[in-house]
């Protein structure tokens, strides 16, 4: 994926009793890399002993064939991260690994909780000392506050004290344990592989390795995998799932199944309802690399516009979104992205994209194609406008982030350069995604939790 203005969640995988487990797991960290690139980390265990790697920068960039043959044993948990404003830094490099009295145990985790600021505060007032910035360390610290027999019946103690959007794997000694949040905001899955078993964010993460896709896990469920048993708990029942619409539109890869739906076919259907609802007089049919494809593809087969690839993508430069300054992102964009003039010239395009953030980078998109010959660029958008902040894990610090908050749609498509400008609506996006309760509080302000007072608003 190319992409700029908004940033990933980050990804999690773990295997339990298989061989070669960190070979494994470093496989399926590379499936999840589209969903973090700036730290990478696997823990695994042998017996009592825990090994762990972990670094700054892609997979292929913290791992070598060298330092992967020194994680031993069967066990392994691995993440992929992309890091927010406030939590750069090594220490914030996951899996991270706790040494304990009761027992040692690695954990990783994807999202953000939401009430993390007021917990840690009285975690501190406790006399707890923090490693990170890390929202997760804080479930670490719950874990062993609480007593019980059964890890389980802790980790779930635990958990119930959480609010927000996360998917949690732990690993110890005893065995493995997976848990999603309450509103389901996070996804993860487990498979099957040999006689052993895996946790991931996407389903693309198992069919890398050759493992069996068995479920997904239900919102507000802990399962425990224990001497081989696997067992499942709620320690929120009957909760709503309210995935995240994002992790469709853009985050997720096309090839991932989340909650029983696959990620292209819903983005395939946005196209199809765009072009119900937001017809164009156009040539040809653009698709901005690489998640608006889907939608593009969807959009000109229900108009009959042919598709074309008239902008093509340089995969060998780094994510514009990760450069430290809006200006390099902008630069980072015309490395990145170049337009066909061959086949634009003198056309009218519709270009698909799947969101707008900032509108920076589609207005240097829509001049890349202008300048090659284009007579008209008309932009169809396969999300509704974004005007909201989200708590729950995508980066968007404050609402001079969302141009769609303080600028009208016309005052956003003068200020793109674009010669029409429409988003498909929040109906046409639930009926392509084909889950009605998912959340979309970054379009509508329907925040799935309480919303506390530490986050900005």
């Amino acid at each position: 994926m190319m992409k700029r203005e908004i940033n990933e969640e980050c990804g999690v995988i773990a295997v339990y009793n298989v061989k070669d487990a960190a070979t494994l797991a470093y496989y399926g960290l590379h499936s999840l890399q589209h969903r973090g690139q700036e730290g990478a980390g696997i823990v695994t265990h042998q017996g009592a002993e825990f090994h762990r790697i972990k670094g700054n920068g892609l997979v292929s960039e913290v791992f070598n064939n060298e330092n992967i043959l020194s994680l031993f044993g069967d066990c392994a948990l691995g993440h992929v991260r992309y890091s927010s404003a406030t939590g750069r830094g090594i220490e914030n490099v996951q899996p991270f690994y706790f040494k304990h009295s009761t027992g040692d145990f690695a954990l990783a985790h994807n999202g953000n909780i939401v009430n993390a600021k007021a917990i840690r505060t009285y975690l501190e007032q406790s006399g707890t000392i923090f490693q990170s910035t890390s929202t997760g360390e804080i479930l670490a610290h719950l874990l062993k506050r609480e007593r019980h027999k059964n890890q389980h019946n802790a980790i779930m103690q635990a958990l119930n004290i959480l609010e927000g959007a996360f998917a949690f794997v732990i690993m110890t000694k005893e065995g493995m344990y997976a848990a999603r949040d309450r509103q389901g905001l996070r996804p993860l899955c487990l498979g099957k592989l040999r006689d052993g078993y895996i946790f991931a964010s996407e389903s693309c993460a198992l069919d890398i390795i050759g493992a069996e896709f068995i479920r997904d896990i239900q919102p507000g469920e802990l399962v425990a995998i224990e001497n081989s048993k696997v067992t499942s708990h709620f320690f929120a029942p009957n909760g709503i799932n309210r995935i995240c619409s994002m992790e469709y539109i853009y985050f997720a890869r096309p090839d991932s199944n989340i909650d029983n739906i696959n990620v292209h076919a819903a983005r395939k259907r946005t196209g199809i309802i765009l072009a119900e609802e937001h017809p164009a007089d156009a040539d040809i049919v653009i698709g901005i690399p690489d998640s608006s494809i889907s939608a593009a593809v969807g959009y000109s087969e229900k108009t009959k516009i042919p598709y074309e690839m008239g902008l093509v993508k340089n995969k060998y430069i780094g994510r514009t979104f990760i450069q430290p300054s809006q200006e390099l992102r902008e630069k980072g964009v015309r490395m990145k992205l170049s337009a066909v003039s061959a086949l634009v010239k003198n056309k009218n395009v519709v270009l698909i994209d799947d969101s707008i953030v900032r509108g920076t980078t589609i207005r240097q998109i829509v001049n890349l194609i202008k300048n090659a010959g284009a007579n008209k660029v008309h932009i169809r958008i396969a999300s509704p406008p974004m005007k909201y902040l989200c708590f729950y894990g995508v980066d968007t610090q404050t609402y001079d982030d969302l141009v769609s908050s303080r600028k009208t749609n016309e005052e956003l498509r003068k200020m793109i350069n674009a010669d029409s400008l429409e988003f498909i609506s929040e109906q046409g996006l639930r009926k392509a995604i084909g889950h009605e309760t998912c959340c979309m509080a970054c379009f509508n302000k329907d925040y799935p939790t309480p919303v506390y007072q530490d986050n900005k608003e």
